[in-house]
């Protein structure tokens, strides 16, 4: 059984932060620790256009969604900054019941595009994220290959 999905509150900034912890620490990414993420993640939270969603009592999933104004459209476009489920609970459905959600809140806040970045080896991922729809411009269907750039500043 998949565990409901629910939007995440301020309260919830400490449980968010040890799951954000736990996905840098197993993909090896410097991150902050538990407590700092927390801090951010509340005051992102706090200014309202970031949401965040959390499946499970520990929570053993969320994903963080990011809304901002958009240079194309009136409507704001949603970038899913992070979704997540423990190790141990992949493949039973939740990445998609957090994927939905996040689809859902983003259209009840105005959003008409949402994009996402993830890595090419991560072929669950990007297999759930064209399952429902998300296209990876290799070639087509509407254009070239598209690259995601970061650099440090």
């Amino acid at each position: 059984m998949i565990p409901p999905v629910r939007l995440a509150t301020l309260d919830d900034a400490p449980a968010v932060g040890r799951v954000l912890e736990a996905f840098d620490a197993e993909y090896g990414l410097p991150g902050p620790s538990a407590d700092l993420f927390a801090e951010r993640v509340r005051d992102l939270m706090a200014i309202g256009d970031t949401k965040v969603l959390l499946a499970g009592d520990a929570p053993d999933g969320l994903a963080v969604l990011r809304l901002r104004p958009s240079l194309y459209s009136r409507a704001p476009e949603a970038y899913l900054a992070e979704l997540y489920v423990v190790p141990e609970l992949r493949g039973r459905g939740l990445g998609g019941a957090l994927l939905d959600a996040a689809i859902a809140l983003a259209r009840r806040e105005g959003a008409d595009h949402m994009d996402l970045g993830t890595s090419e080896d991560d072929v669950a991922a990007r297999a759930l994220y064209a399952s429902r729809g998300f296209i990876n411009r290799e070639g087509g269907p509407d254009g070239p290959v598209m690259f995601v750039y970061e650099r440090e500043l």
